[in-house]
C-alpha cells in the first residue's frame, strides 16, 4: 500500500472501474467469487426476438427498481473526494449504475452507458428510464415487484413468467424500445471511447479499481496506458488480464482499499 501511495503521489491518475468497485452498494459482481453464472443478453437475441425482449424487459424491470435504490459507496466517494483534490483527472468506468456521478465525480466516462435513460431504435427519441418504468407497470400490473429479485450487475433479474408480458413502446413513434446500454455484442461507440482514451492521455498513470479486465474494452485502455509507458496499478479481488502488466497488484476489495490509499495520499 506505501509502495502504491508512493507511486500515484504527484501524479495525475486516470481510474478505470468495474463492477467490483460497487459490490459493497448491493451490486453483485459477474465474475467475482460466488457470482452466479449468468447467460447476458446479445443484442443479437434482443433485436430479432420478441420472446427475448419480453424476457429481457421483464427482468430488467424489476431489477431495475432494486438497481436505483443503490446508494454510492465509500469506494466511490473517495474517487470523488480524490478527484475534488487534483490528484484523480477523471474516472472510466464499465459500470452501468450512475454511482460515480451520484458520489460527486465530476468527470465521468460510462464505456458501457446508463440505465437511466432509454432509446427508440426506430425514431431515436430518449426517454427517462423512470417513465418507460411507469408505462410498464400500467401494461403489467401482474408483475411481481418482490425484495427477493436477485439483481445482476447490469440491473437485469431473472423473471421465468414472459409470456404474457406487455413489451414497452416508443410513445412517439411505437417502435422498440432499447435501454442505453451497451449489450453483449455491441461496440461501444466511438466518440466515447475517444473519450475514456482522452482522459488516459491526459494522465500520468492508471488505477484499474474492481474490474477483472474480461471485457475489450478495458483491455485497450490498459494496453493504451502501457504503450505510454504510464504505471499502472491493479486493485481487484482475485487475477485479472492486466496483472503482469501492472507495477503493482492489490489483491484486495475496492471501498477499503482506496479509503487507505486516500489517507496516505491527502492532506
Amino acid at each position: 500500500m506505501d509502495a502504491v501511495a508512493e507511486l500515484m503521489h504527484g501524479r495525475r491518475t486516470a481510474v478505470l472501474t468495474g463492477a467490483g468497485i460497487s459490490t459493497d452498494s448491493g451490486i453483485p459482481d459477474y465474475r467475482g467469487e460466488g457470482a452466479p453464472t449468468r447467460t447476458p443478453m446479445t443484442v443479437q437475441d434482443f433485436l430479432s426476438d420478441e420472446r427475448k425482449r419480453k424476457r429481457y424487459w421483464a427482468g430488467s424491470h424489476l431489477g431495475w427498481r432494486h438497481f436505483a435504490s443503490a446508494q454510492p459507496n465509500a469506494g466511490h466517494r473517495t474517487l470523488a473526494r480524490l478527484e475534488n483534490a487534483g490528484l484523480v483527472t477523471g474516472v472510466v468506468t464499465q459500470n452501468v449504475d450512475g454511482l460515480h456521478r451520484r458520489a460527486g465525480s465530476s468527470r465521468v466516462v460510462e464505456l458501457h452507458g446508463s440505465m437511466d435513460t432509454v432509446s427508440c431504435l426506430d425514431c431515436g427519441q430518449v426517454f427517462a428510464r423512470q417513465a418507460v418504468a411507469e408505462q410498464l407497470e400500467r401494461a403489467n400490473p401482474w408483475l411481481e415487484t418482490s425484495d427477493a429479485v436477485r439483481i445482476a450487475p447490469d440491473g437485469d433479474a431473472d423473471v421465468e413468467e414472459v409470456e404474457r408480458f406487455t413489451l414497452p413502446v416508443c410513445t412517439v413513434c411505437g417502435g422498440r424500445l432499447k435501454p442505453d446500454v451497451v449489450f453483449f455484442g455491441e461496440l461501444v461507440p466511438a466518440p466515447r471511447f475517444a473519450q475514456a482514451a482522452a482522459l488516459v492521455a491526459r494522465s500520468e498513470l492508471l488505477l484499474v479499481v474492481g474490474s477483472s479486465l474480461a471485457v475489450n474494452s478495458g483491455i485497450r485502455l490498459l494496453e493504451q496506458a502501457r504503450r505510454r509507458g504510464l504505471p499502472i496499478v491493479v486493485v481487484n479481488r482475485g487475477a485479472t488480464k492486466g496483472d503482469a502488466r501492472a507495477a503493482h497488484k492489490l489483491d484486495a476489495g475496492a471501498s477499503e482499499t482506496l479509503a487507505e490509499l486516500a489517507e496516505r495520499l491527502l492532506p
